[in-house]
């Protein structure tokens, strides 16, 4: 049973080898040649920015998914991605629609703060992330008490499970890390509510 990370509002579970790390380097490879991967262009602030990273959404048929002024429609599922979700769902202990896939192709990628709170997430969504390939860090911190913060590093099949509150109340991103010349992918796997 892992323990929560989160001091207050919310839960964060970390379960570092919920993927076996030769399996988790052969899933990272698999990924890696099969992903559809796109480099898109986001809205920040009302102006228009490359994501510093490459991203994939692959789920159920029928559904959309909507955020930094984009709308995405999933691929269908693969069968290394329905291997993952099984896993994922197994330690969330809920049903997933949709993966998020980012691709961190070294340190110089990276994803801003953010809150994982979009209307199709619903309230106090439950939200599963598995880290592929090289270490990176996560961060979070408090929306209202800048004196709460949580770092940790994220390895080579590793699976995060953030649910309750959390994304009302926390911030996280992977920073920039320029030391990293390694990539990594990281899958979160979300249910998403509604139909196109």
């Amino acid at each position: 049973m892992a323990i929560n990370l989160l001091p207050a509002d919310g839960t964060m579970e970390l379960y570092e080898a919920a993927i076996e790390s030769s399996e988790a380097t052969r899933m990272f490879e698999t990924l890696m040649d099969e992903i559809v991967w796109r480099s898109e262009t986001i809205m920040m602030f009302g102006k228009p920015v490359m994501q510093p990273r490459r991203t994939a959404l692959y789920g159920d048929e029928g559904l959309t998914y909507r955020y930094s002024g984009r709308t995405m429609h999933p691929m269908l599922w693969t069968p290394a991605l329905l291997t993952l979700k099984a896993i994922a769902e197994a330690y969330a202990q809920t049903t997933f629609s949709t993966v998020l896939l980012n691709l961190y192709r070294n340190g110089s990628d990276s994803m801003g703060w953010h809150r994982d709170n979009e209307r199709e997430l619903g309230p106090e969504p439950t939200i599963a992330s598995i880290s592929l390939g090289t270490t990176r860090l996560f961060q979070c911190k408090h929306r209202t008490d800048p004196s709460l913060r949580v770092s940790l590093p994220l390895t080579n099949g590793s699976l995060l499970v953030m649910k309750g509150a959390m994304q009302e109340h926390w911030y996280h991103q992977v920073p920039k890390e320029r030391r990293v010349t390694e990539a990594r992918i990281n899958l979160t796997f979300r249910a998403i509510f509604g139909a196109t």
